[in-house]
């Protein structure tokens, strides 16, 4: 089980998340904090695995609460809220995703899965029960395309990004394309979180592929892989990004 605690100074807020939870039922609560220092006092004591975490709260913000933990005892973060200009702190201080109010269903399906794949990573036990939330005991390494009568087994590692196309996915291995039946959020919850990113709703990306970040004035922004192709990131992804990024350089 996956221990988690909940941190916003909006009770509204909190009660979204908490719903939100519900849904998975390889995560228990273990506390919901409306400010800084309670927070940082129950985490204390608690010791979650994942923190559900508001970025700005009067006194001390969410950023402030995991700097004053030691890092041996600071949980996995998914942050509650995106500004731009947090994305490296946030990276320093365990932060693994990003997610805007009001939240998404699928967004916070797909955090939950990163944050799980990672903690799995760490040796932690979060076997899955609920197979609507579940990820892989093991990150997706192979995808099975199939042709005609063929069956192609393309390797995760040489595909450097995958677009949507309706309920499908179409993985990018060089000059090729292959389409896979499985929808982009299915295979966002599948593959190694330290590899691939979501980036927009129709679109995903191998990390060593991206050569250049280039910003738009919505906060968006496009991306270019090492080949010049062009993808589209949106602002709900942006900071999830650059934290992926950054734990790479």
């Amino acid at each position: 089980m996956i221990r988690v605690a909940v941190v916003d100074d909006e009770p509204l807020a909190r009660r979204g998340v908490i719903s939100q939870l519900a849904a998975f039922d390889d995560l228990v609560l273990t506390g919901e904090y409306e400010d800084g220092p309670a927070a940082l006092a129950g985490l204390r004591e608690t010791l979650p695995d994942l923190v559900f975490l508001d970025v700005q709260m009067p006194g001390m913000n969410g950023l402030d609460v995991l700097a004053a933990l030691p890092p041996e005892r600071r949980p996995l973060a998914i942050l509650l809220t995106a500004h731009e200009g947090f994305a490296v702190r946030a990276f320093a201080l365990n932060a693994v995703d990003y997610l805007l109010k009001p939240l998404d269903d699928p967004r916070f399906g797909e955090a939950v899965a990163r944050a799980r794949s990672l903690l799995r990573l760490r040796g932690l036990d979060v076997s899955a029960v609920d197979a609507r939330a579940a990820a892989p005991l093991r990150p997706l390494k192979k995808f099975l395309v199939r042709i005609g009568s063929r069956t192609l087994f393309i390797r995760a590692d040489a595909v450097e990004w995958i677009s949507a196309d309706g309920d499908y996915a179409v993985l990018h291995v060089g000059a090729r394309t292959y389409m896979v039946r499985e929808s982009l959020h299915q295979l966002a919850t599948q593959l190694d979180p330290a590899r691939f990113v979501r980036v927009h709703r129709s679109s995903i990306v191998r990390l060593d592929q991206v050569a250049e970040l280039q910003p738009l004035t919505n906060r968006d922004a496009v991306l270019r892989l090492h080949d010049g192709t062009p993808v589209r990131v949106s602002r709900t992804y942006i900071d999830a990004l650059l934290v992926a990024l950054h734990a790479r350089a």
